[in-house]
């Protein structure tokens, strides 16, 4: 094999008792070798949940060595100067660590009913959105006129560390192919099981290199939540119930509970699906369950993933 398997962890709602429990599982996420934090995009909730953004921001000063992205990004939410700006900024004062993520969003988030816009529009304002921050990270002065946003001469500086900002595109929609392999440079899965993954991989391959463009094979990820002991009494029966009704899976097929060799048997599917990269969420309720969740997958995964999937000598690269 010559991709390179890296896994992350990421965040939804905010399972700490405060900001020192976050902290301390950040500096524990650098410090065990964990290749990326991830934070979920939503701005309307009754659940505490971080604005991404900030976040990023935040784990810049924080940090030295790991990656940090947006899982992902409603851009047609957020005004894409303002994203642009904010990711370059984020970029050069970490020293080119920030992976962004874009994506749609879910046409059943709060969102759009509490901010009156139209979830069929969502999809349209996106593609000009990314053609929009693209064209701001690498061109001098941009003119743009599209249906919903119109620039004249705008600029922004500092301009991204990395040469190629990556775009990490999110969603498992025929439309969400096509984004990716006309916009993206990477492909982030969601809730996708691993026998979803395998035809998104190949459909966003066929539509890139019908553009006369190529994804590297190293950019496809996925994502799980996963428990180190059993669903039961663990207080998970909410959100797995929430998983069904929001896709009418079983989230087994989804969730992993059990020990080391559970979630290494479900990054090995994925893995065989196509997938590199991976954002796995941690199923803990509290500073000292999510910090035990973690410290196991750092001591008791990261290793075997290292010594099953070596990276290749040539992978140096910014994810």
């Amino acid at each position: 094999m010559t991709r390179s398997i890296a896994v992350g962890l990421g965040l939804q709602e905010f399972p700490f008792e405060g900001a020192a429990g976050f902290w301390r599982w950040v500096d524990l996420c650098e410090a065990g070798g964990v290749d990326s934090l991830w934070q979920t995009d939503r701005l309307i909730s009754k659940e505490v949940i971080l604005e991404c953004m900030v976040t990023m921001g935040a784990l810049a000063g924080r940090t030295k060595r790991i990656k940090f992205g947006m899982n992902v990004v409603s851009l047609a939410l957020r005004d894409p100067v303002l994203a642009a700006k904010q990711c370059a900024t984020i970029d050069m004062l970490s020293g080119g660590r920030l992976l962004p993520g874009f994506g749609i969003g879910s046409p059943m988030a709060p969102e759009w009913a509490a901010l009156d816009i139209d979830t069929k529009t969502r999809g349209r304002r996106t593609n000009e959105a990314l053609i929009i921050v693209r064209r701001l990270w690498t061109e001098p002065s941009v003119d743009y006129q599209g249906a919903y946003w119109t620039l004249k001469g705008a600029s922004i500086a500092p301009r991204p560390v990395q040469a190629e900002l990556p775009i990490w595109i999110g969603g498992g929609s025929e439309a969400a192919i096509k984004r990716t392999a006309q916009y993206g440079t990477g492909w982030q899965g969601g809730p996708e099981t691993p026998a979803e993954v395998a035809p998104i991989v190949a459909g966003i391959d066929a539509a890139a290199r019908a553009l006369g463009r190529t994804i590297d094979e190293d950019h496809y990820g996925a994502a799980f939540p996963f428990r180190f002991g059993t669903a039961e009494g663990s207080g998970m029966e909410r959100l797995m119930d929430a998983y069904r009704k929001r896709t009418n899976k079983d989230p087994l097929d989804y969730f992993v509970f059990g020990d080391a060799d559970s979630i290494l048997t479900r990054l090995a599917a994925y893995i065989e699906a196509g997938a590199s990269k991976f954002i796995l969420r941690p199923l803990g309720r509290g500073d000292a369950d999510m910090m035990t969740q973690t410290r196991r997958l750092i001591d008791e995964v990261l290793p075997r993933v290292a010594a099953r999937w070596p990276r290749p000598e040539k992978a140096t690269k910014t994810t």
